[in-house]
């Protein structure tokens, strides 16, 4: 087992050489770490605490019979705060220990100067405490199942938020729930999410008494409305923070939920570029400063096992550092632009090169200003893809396998930035939460080509359902025709 100051050594060195080379991160912490202890931490998120849940547990055991049995192994783990903290594998030989901290040295700098991580809160950590404190004092005055089932309704729809919301003011709705005096349950008090506000501030500057008053008005003004929300709403949960008749601890949870729903949506919109970014990193610090001719095989093989190709699926490590990879060397020989784009014939078009040498400011800029969707929208090209040999596959019913349907570039990239946009989860609208005139709830989803899991929308009826108290109707598409799926104890299907 290494000692403490060799890997500090070590990072010193490669963080020197990184810095070097253009990259700039707040600065990292690194916690040496069992297998058990790793497998806990990655169990929760990458935090060392979180609020009581059995899921994570259950994510534990996975990880941990994984480790167990030979399946798999946590390298390198990192999450997005000032100062950034990493995980370390104490089993790990020093060749390991490099790589990973090279990698992590990509990911510092990914987060530090991504626009979609810029809103994100930096002292998560402490957020994350704070979270775990208020649950489990609700879950000592109310009951540890009464609360976890409430959990349990809000984590089947956490998906179902804005993710540009942060970006974007799409209207004017000044409450949102944030704790409550768990002594009188009569109250439900709020506060505005003001910039810069602390927990302790805000019953001082948001009293609760007014806050109240506020909210019953906000709400009375909707229910008398036919129609309200005005127009559509994407954050479903924002909805029922300010319009569900939730208890005080409820509708905490709720923001609890959602805040950090937020905190990790910009991690599902860059997985490519993240990764890409932190690969990208390592190959450079550890080819050109820090691997020694002893390591190489042991490098090759961590290395290549990272970014090998995954029957079945896309594996962001090699999509990302492959595609950064390619621009770096387009840029480089000045294999972009008009008179480039122009050029017919395919030979001439791949031996262009006219000096321009600016791959490595291309690929900063890019880790600045891009997202996933973006990303493979910009630069994604047919000679790329017939080099790689991507290719779109669907399902054979009469084979019964699954088979290449086409390697056409368009469908190809059709395919992919489906799967990224929205994370690949459906578009769910809040469209009328006075439906009927009843006081119930319709929401509407937005068929872009495929139909929703009746038995998957169906469980996050009841959930939705449970949090609204009133029926919940969905609108969406089955077999070319609008329906309705409605939940009120039990599943209908109208047409």
């Amino acid at each position: 087992m290494l000692s403490s100051k060799q890997v500090r050594d070590a990072q010193e060195e490669i963080e020197g050489y990184a810095v070097a080379m253009g990259f700039d991160f707040f600065p990292i912490v690194y916690e040496m770490c069992s297998h058990e202890t790793i497998s806990e931490v990655a169990a929760y998120g990458g935090f060392p605490t979180r609020y009581p849940h059995w899921s994570f547990g259950m994510e534990y055991e996975r990880l941990a019979k994984g480790y167990g049995y030979g399946l798999q192994k946590i390298y390198e783990m990192v999450i997005n705060t000032d100062p950034v903290y990493a995980y370390l594998l104490d089993t790990n030989q020093m060749v390991d220990q490099q790589l990973v901290i090279a990698h992590v040295c990509g990911h510092a700098h990914f987060f530090k100067h991504n626009y979609m991580f810029s809103p994100t809160n930096r002292k998560m950590l402490d957020e994350m405490a704070n979270h775990a404190v208020r649950v489990r004092r609700y879950m000592s005055k109310y009951g540890v199942e009464t609360v976890e089932n409430f959990i349990d309704c809000c984590l089947t729809i956490d998906d179902l938020i804005d993710p540009h919301a942060p970006f974007i003011k799409r209207h004017d709705d000044p409450f949102v729930g944030k704790g409550g005096d768990e002594e009188d349950d009569e109250q439900e008090p709020v506060s505005q999410r003001l910039q810069g506000e602390r927990a302790y501030m805000r019953d001082f500057l948001n009293p609760p008494a007014w806050m109240e008053e506020q909210r019953k008005k906000a709400r009375a003004e909707a229910h008398e409305a036919r129609h309200f929300p005005p127009e559509p709403r994407k954050d479903v949960l924002e909805f029922l923070l300010h319009y569900a008749p939730l208890e005080s601890w409820q509708r905490d949870v709720l923001d609890i939920i959602r805040e950090e729903a937020y905190y990790f949506a910009p991690q599902g919109q860059t997985k490519i570029m993240n990764e890409g970014c932190a690969c990208w990193a390592h190959t450079r610090l550890m080819t050109k400063h820090i691997l020694n001719s002893k390591d190489v095989v042991d490098y090759a093989d961590h290395h290549s096992g990272t970014v090998a190709a995954h029957p079945g699926r896309i594996n962001p490590y090699r999509l990302g550092l492959a595609l950064l990879n390619d621009i770096e060397q387009r840029w480089n020989k000045g294999q972009f632009g008009r008179e480039w784009e122009k050029m017919d014939d395919w030979k001439a078009k791949k031996a262009f090169d006219n000096g321009a040498m600016l791959g490595k400011e291309k690929v900063f800029e890019i880790w600045q200003h891009y997202n996933d969707v973006s990303f493979i929208d910009e630069f994604l090209t047919p000679e790329f893809v017939a080099e790689h040999m991507l290719f779109g596959y669907d399902w054979n019913d009469e084979t019964e396998v699954y088979e290449i349907a086409t390697r056409d570039f368009q469908k190809v990239k059709d395919k992919l930035l489906f799967g990224l946009t929205n994370h690949g989860r459906p578009f769910i609208y809040v469209v009328d939460g006075n439906y009927g005139n009843r006081g119930e709830l319709l929401l509407q989803h937005r068929f872009e080509g495929t139909e929703l899991k009746i038995d998957e929308a169906a469980d996050v009826l009841r959930n939705v359902q449970t949090i609204w108290g009133r029926p919940v109707h969905l609108e969406t598409v089955q077999d070319e025709n609008t329906v309705i799926l409605s939940f009120d104890g039990q599943v209908k299907v109208k047409t």
